[in-house]
């Protein structure tokens, strides 16, 4: 396959963009993170999210540690294509280093933010 589809991509000046992943059957919003080309072209060739941590530096294969992986059944972009829409299969139903569902647990409730959705799996359970 060809990489021009990746030059489309409207990169930030740190060669990185947004990437929502969202539940493909309820539409639920599980966690943002961030790709560069090699993470997307990743995902594209793996049929499995795999985003750039910041934070370490290096591509990370959502559920590598977990076993929490993402099934990737639709890849699309914003009308400005600086964003990425990962319509994903979320193995164990479980996204979010907390043991959520969801990134998103968190509502603003009389000024401050409340947790709103279970835990599912205690942390600790999940990473050793």
């Amino acid at each position: 396959m060809s990489a021009a589809w990746l030059d489309k991509v409207n990169w930030s000046a740190d060669g990185l963009v947004p990437a929502i992943a969202q539940d493909a059957v309820t539409g639920d919003i599980l966690m943002v993170a961030w790709m560069n080309r090699e993470a997307l072209a990743k995902t594209a060739e793996l049929g499995e999210a795999v985003y750039w941590s910041r934070s370490r530096k290096r591509l990370w294969h959502k559920g590598e540690e977990s076993g929490h992986t993402q099934k990737v059944k639709e890849i699309r972009t914003d009308c400005d294509q600086d964003v990425v829409l990962l319509k994903v299969e979320q193995a164990g139903g479980i996204a979010c280093h907390t043991g959520r569902q969801s990134c998103f647990f968190q509502r603003l409730e009389g000024g401050e933010w409340q947790a709103v959705e279970p835990v599912l799996k205690d942390p600790k359970d999940i990473y050793r």
